[in-house]
């Protein structure tokens, strides 16, 4: 109980970032029937107060349509004491075929706002190359090269090193709130 009241209080202190929104869909891939796979990263500074860290769309496969569209709710509220490490989501674009099985089409992040209010985003998506016998092998049999890491997904050093191709983009509605920040002297 004293532990409780003591992240309490700890939390009561610190500046706080609400974010609700969706993921609206996605367009501009090679084929339908398209599911996502997303996850929020943040520094060492930052606690959820509550909402879900990581997450999975269903599979939309539109007949007449050129995007996909998924709809999901995203609803997470951070606590604090600075900026460092503001949250970036992360994304993995999976086309799942007739035989229910699953591809992946790209991935992508974005840094989330750090203005308040509601926010349009479009991220944009990539995804290796690999060998030209890779490529080869993809074309007959499917799958295709993956991250072995997938922090490489948002973190840049090692990123810039792989061989990509651009895929389509991830579409976003996200709404900031932003509470107590001049209140502690965090400026945005």
């Amino acid at each position: 109980m004293k532990q409780c009241f003591n992240l309490i209080s700890q939390l009561v202190k610190m500046a706080e970032v609400h974010v609700i929104g969706q993921i609206v869909g996605a367009s501009g891939f090679p084929d339908h029937s398209l599911f996502c796979k997303w996850g929020i990263h943040s520094g060492g500074g930052w606690k959820i107060l509550s909402g879900l860290r990581e997450g999975q769309t269903q599979v939309d496969n539109p007949q007449s349509q050129d995007a996909a569209y998924f709809a999901h709710p995203i609803d997470i509220h951070f606590a604090t004491k600075g900026i460092q490490g503001w949250p970036r989501m992360h994304f993995q674009v999976w086309h799942q075929d007739a035989f229910g099985r699953n591809e992946l089409y790209g991935y992508g992040f974005v840094h989330l706002p750090t203005s308040p209010g509601q926010h349009e985003i479009d991220c944009p998506t990539w995804r290796p190359t690999g060998t030209f016998m890779e490529s080869v092998s993809q074309f007959f049999l499917g799958g295709g090269p993956h991250l072995k890491n997938p922090d490489l997904i948002y973190s840049g050093a090692d990123r810039y090193k792989l061989q990509t191709i651009a895929m389509g983009k991830i579409h976003l509605r996200i709404g900031i709130i932003l509470r107590n920040f001049d209140k502690f002297g965090i400026e945005c």
